[in-house]
């Protein structure tokens, strides 16, 4: 695989794309790394140093993402980008009876949406083209553990990673006419503040309002809590990013088993009765 050291990941400015920024320029790559203000680019290039480039877009700004494409090719001149870190994202989340479609369609601009969007834009720069000099780069697309298995409550967070799984299945075997790898990294929870943008009191009048207060004890407090840092999962990700040959797919989760793979072995009904016990969504 390309190793030109020349790393581009999005939403850096806080969580997991900023731990990513931090591991990747200790390995010795240059990052660029997607902002959504100034103020941010000034800040993080003052702490990341001179290896670090920040590059100002929003996801769901189609001509601030291609205008950035071209500021990287330029700034690369014949090299290429060895890896995109599909990284930024929303979760919004509130039951799927009361979503208003525009909450829906802003998770979808963003977590899917936004990511095709950049996605298409540096293809270019990671070998999709006839003049491409050097090997293919690679992708990775960060998922989440919910890209799998359906949490009540998190329909729109859910349904986007549904989503990009589908999409990055579908990218992986049309880009191998590339040689352009695509990963899923599907973390579980990591102590990250992208909770604290998507969950609110906005349905505390509905009948979901108990079972929604227990969610967020449970879930969005106890699991963060005690979730992995996001220098860990930085760090997972370097790795994968350096293997020759690495899974399609990976689940990095604290109690996989429990997690994980029991979820995904026990029969669909038995799981829904689990959790809505345990939710008190039934009646």
């Amino acid at each position: 695989m390309n190793q030109s050291g020349n790393v581009l990941i999005t939403g850096v400015s806080t969580g997991i794309g900023y731990a990513c920024c931090e591991v990747f320029l200790a390995a010795g790559y240059r990052v660029f790394g997607s902002v959504r203000t100034p103020k941010d680019a000034d800040s993080m290039s003052a702490t990341l140093g001179d290896h670090f480039t920040p590059l100002i877009f929003d996801v769901t700004d189609h001509e601030a993402i291609d205008r950035a494409a071209i500021t990287v090719a330029e700034a690369l001149g014949d090299q290429g980008l060895a890896c995109l870190i599909n990284n930024a994202g929303v979760a919004l989340g509130g039951p799927m009876m009361h979503i208003s479609i525009e909450r829906l369609r802003e998770q979808f601009e963003v977590n899917v949406i936004g990511l095709v969007k950049v996605t298409q834009a540096f293809l270019p720069l990671l070998g999709a083209r006839a003049d491409h000099k050097g090997k293919p780069g690679r992708i990775i697309n960060i998922s989440s553990v919910v890209g799998h298995i359906a949490m009540p409550f998190l329909g729109p967070y859910v349904g986007s990673k549904h989503a990009l799984e589908g999409i990055s299945n579908v990218m992986r075997r049309e880009l191998m006419h590339y040689g352009i790898e695509v990963v899923v990294v599907g973390p579980g929870a990591i102590k990250t503040p992208i909770w604290n943008k998507g969950m609110d009191n906005l349905y505390e009048d509905t009948a979901f309002a108990n079972s929604l207060q227990i969610f967020a004890r449970g879930f969005i407090r106890g699991s963060i809590k005690h979730g992995f840092e996001a220098n860990k999962l930085a760090d997972d990700i370097l790795k994968i990013f350096r293997k020759a040959r690495p899974k399609t797919r990976y689940a990095i989760v604290a109690k996989p088993f429990l997690n994980w793979w029991l979820p995904k072995i026990l029969p669909a009904r038995m799981m829904d009765r689990y959790l809505a016990k345990k939710l008190e969504i039934t009646r």
